[in-house]
């Protein structure tokens, strides 16, 4: 039986992503909306700001006037503007943020004013014409326009947008629920007692906190013994949006994740990509779920998290762009040729130069959990020399 052809990264990611479908949307009050991805545009409500604002302290008068004196006959401030009109070679005393009284075109800040009881007089340059610190109506929008285009994530400052914009709550994807499972008869619960036989189990705590930012409801499935029974039976009575399983992906006697997800009834899309590390990465489908059987290895449960697991949360949770953005570094040091897979390589900024870490070995977590940056040698990559450029990912 031919090998199974390692199938490209980019082309692995773009079919895993191609048919899926945001889960259902919900409303939410904007404090509940914070992190999500917005399931519609936001539109305006109202317009900001609503009046043409005093951009400073001081006092709102007819450029025509300078350099005054002026008869100061009131104020203006933030939440109780004057009600009168400014006239002719008259000044209302106006504070930022209020509202630019009738007849004022400008503003004269405090400090170019000389004021005696109520005359005022220029003493400075004052306002260079007329709108001068002046904040106009509508500046930062108007009534109607888009405020958030659906797909982009409701950030801080997109919430605080949306709610300036006139909206209590935002219509955004419900959580996206994911199952996670370890399976492996060497597997013990962390900090459990264990023989030198026993290994403990890491990677479901490492994929969990490495959906930590996202929408998600998490399903812990736990550790999963190496029969072929008990993993049908746990695959066959998930309820999710995804299953996320580690450890048994390839096709060894002892690898029984795919048997055993096909057996509760699931389709295989792919399995085995072309990067390193993380090559015997599976995916397909059950009852509706995306499936994702990540190695065992747990850097390659890393990396195939970030470069699959995640897009495809993010995809669910409706994020427009769902694949992690590299970024663009020059090298610390020397790099030689790459083979026919893509390569990531663990390691550290520094100074803003990348350096990767010099055993690149799959099994050194530590390695792993020292590197703020992963090196992306995409395949048959020549060799490279300190100063060239390269794409990076960069890591919490």
């Amino acid at each position: 039986m031919p090998p199974v052809p390692l199938l490209p990264v980019a082309e692995a990611q773009a079919r895993l992503l191609a048919d899926l479908r945001p889960v259902a949307a919900e409303r939410v009050p904007l404090a509940a909306a914070a992190g999500r991805w917005a399931a519609e545009d936001v539109i305006a409500r109202r317009t900001q700001p609503a009046r043409n604002l005093s951009a400073m302290d001081g006092y709102a008068i007819r450029f025509a006037d300078r350099p005054g004196p002026f008869q100061v006959t009131g104020e203006s401030a933030a939440g109780r503007p004057f009600d009168g009109v400014v006239g002719a070679r008259e000044a209302v005393r106006i504070f930022t943020g209020a509202a630019l009284p009738g007849g004022a075109d400008c503003v004269l800040v405090q400090e170019e004013v000389a004021r005696e009881g109520d005359t005022a007089t220029m003493i400075g340059e004052g306002p260079r014409g007329v709108g001068g610190n002046v904040r106009p109506r509508g500046l930062d929008f108007a009534e109607g326009e888009r405020l958030v285009r659906a797909g982009e994530r409701l950030t801080p400052a997109r919430l605080a947008v949306a709610a300036i914009g006139g909206h209590a709550d935002l219509l955004v994807r419900r959580p996206v629920r994911v199952a996670i499972a370890a399976t492996g008869d060497e597997l013990v619960a962390p900090g459990s007692a264990a023989d030198t036989d026993a290994l403990p189990e890491s990677n479901r705590v490492m994929v969990a906190a490495q959906l930590g930012d996202l929408p998600v409801d998490l399903v812990d499935l736990g550790i999963l013994p190496d029969r072929l029974d008990a993993l049908s039976d746990a695959f066959a009575n998930v309820d999710a949006d995804v299953l996320v399983t580690s450890g048994g992906a390839s096709v060894g006697d002892h690898d029984l994740v795919q048997p055993a997800l096909k057996a509760a009834g699931a389709q295989i899309d792919f399995w085995r990509v072309a990067l390193r590390p993380g090559k015997p990465l599976m995916a397909g489908r059950l009852r509706g779920m995306t499936v994702l059987g990540l190695p065992g290895n747990p850097v390659s449960a890393f990396i195939t998290t970030l470069l699959f697991v995640r897009p495809v949360v993010c995809a669910l949770a409706g994020a427009s762009d769902q694949l992690p953005a590299p970024v663009t570094v020059p090298l610390g040091e020397a790099l030689r040729a790459n083979d026919g897979r893509t390569d990531y390589l663990r390691a550290e900024l520094r100074d803003g130069r990348a350096y990767a870490s010099t055993i690149q070995d799959s099994s050194m977590l530590r390695t792993l959990a020292r590197s703020t940056c992963l090196i992306i040698r995409p395949p048959h990559a020549p060799a490279a020399q300190a100063g060239d450029s390269a794409e990076i990912l960069l890591l919490a």
